[in-house]
């Protein structure tokens, strides 16, 4: 198996797709605050998505707007790969 490149944001965005992957975490976040638990980050992320769409901006802006939220609300629900997501994200797009 080749080993993936190096990718460097800050040379180039090439080879990254932050906004398919945003797209993923948060669609990720709606299957887990769509359970119906009565968590208190369901009513949180509903709302904040639903801002953040009267606003127009789109996933990639939600993610790093609300990366320590979106980190404590995973690591609750220990979903480790949305964990690895969302740190990507970090690193790489935001």
């Amino acid at each position: 198996m080749s080993e993936k490149p190096e990718i460097d944001r800050y040379v180039t965005f090439k080879g990254l797709d932050c906004d398919g992957d945003a797209d993923r975490l948060i669609a990720r976040l709606k299957e887990l605050t769509g359970r119906g638990t009565g968590s208190k980050w369901e009513t949180y992320f509903t709302d904040k998505l639903a801002q953040n769409a009267r606003m127009g901006q789109d996933h990639l802006f939600f993610v790093g707007a609300h990366v320590n939220t979106l980190r404590s609300f995973f690591e609750e629900c220990e979903d480790a790969d949305a964990l690895e997501l969302l740190d990507h994200l970090e690193l790489n797009c935001c």
